[in-house]
């Protein structure tokens, strides 16, 4: 489309979370030091939630793919999953052979013997669950009584879970309570300064391949952090979709007019202040103007309606 209009070798804000454009804002490096740190030392449950679009799952497979020596882990991309299909997920992640026939309770024998087998051999377990707010609250309680699993020095097994707030919500309730005591480390992702959202998107630029001046200039960065209220995803939108205006009348460079049809373009982008007046703007006019519809219908003189309201 616009790769090589703009000099780029790859698309530079695909929506597909890319470890290659990982960039080491502060809080996704500390979000991924939590987590080393915790396990490290062997902690049972580790959370790190985040609004919609803050990075989450980009995190999640950085910390699979730099898991040190030792570790093995079991990952969970979709997590809707009742007790007993959790149990099934977990098994074929830790590479159980069994035959449909065993009920529940001998599969959780097996996962208890294969986590001791593992752990024997030097290795360290971690059942990695994204998107987490999806768990049903049975298969929350499931998954802690796997933690129960454990010899008399370490838990056989570690589970981080990455999720929306909405997790935090539920696991404020009474019935949690449990749970909720077992994570020792947890972390919120927060969205992207100004300045970070401008050094975000000319990192991944130049990841990308491009070289030469600017194609966004610091006013329109800012612009893009308001209007995406600093969320990578929708940061990556209103950038792609800029590019794509820009492209399309041929220009070098993303100019205003760009951005703003990219936010007026994308639903969940925050309006800008001048977009914002122009919405006042055009709804106080509608009404004046129903209001004289209303007049004229009713039969009533303009002039002398305002000067009796005068």
């Amino acid at each position: 489309m616009y790769l090589k209009h703009f000099g780029l070798g790859q698309a530079p804000f695909s929506l597909t979370p890319n470890t290659g454009f990982f960039f080491g804002l502060s809080p996704h490096v500390e979000a991924l030091q939590v987590l080393q740190t915790a396990l490290q030392t062997g902690e049972g449950f580790i959370k790190v939630t985040g609004e919609v679009g803050t990075g989450k799952t980009l995190i999640c497979r950085k910390l699979i793919n730099e898991l040190p020596q030792g570790f093995h882990c079991a990952y969970l991309p979709n997590p809707y999953l009742t007790p007993a299909e959790l149990r099934w997920a977990v098994a074929n992640e830790l590479g159980l052979k069994y035959t449909s026939e065993i009920d529940q309770q001998q599969l959780t024998g097996l996962i208890q013997q294969q986590l001791l087998a593992l752990s024997t051999h030097g290795h360290a377990i971690v059942l990695v669950l994204d998107e987490a707010q999806a768990l049903p609250d049975e298969s929350l309680e499931a998954l802690r009584l796997f933690t129960n699993l454990e010899t008399e020095s370490r838990k056989l097994l570690q589970v981080v879970l990455f999720g929306q707030p909405e997790l935090d919500e539920r696991l404020k309730r009474q019935a949690f309570r449990q749970l909720r005591q077992r994570i020792t480390f947890s972390y919120n992702l927060r969205p992207l300064t100004w300045d970070e959202t401008d050094a975000y998107i000319r990192y991944r630029l130049a990841v990308a391949g491009h070289a030469g001046q600017a194609l966004f200039s610091p006013k329109i960065t800012r612009k893009i952090a308001q209007a995406s209220r600093g969320i990578p995803r929708l940061i990556n939108i209103l950038a792609h979709k800029a590019l794509m205006l820009s492209f399309g009348e041929g220009a070098t460079q993303v100019r205003m007019s760009h951005l703003k049809g990219a936010i007026c373009d994308t639903e969940d982008a925050s309006p800008t202040r001048v977009q914002k007046w122009s919405t006042y703007f055009a709804i106080a006019f509608m009404v004046f103007a129903v209001a004289m519809l209303a007049l004229l219908l009713s039969g009533t003189n303009f002039l002398q309606w305002w000067g009796d309201g005068a």
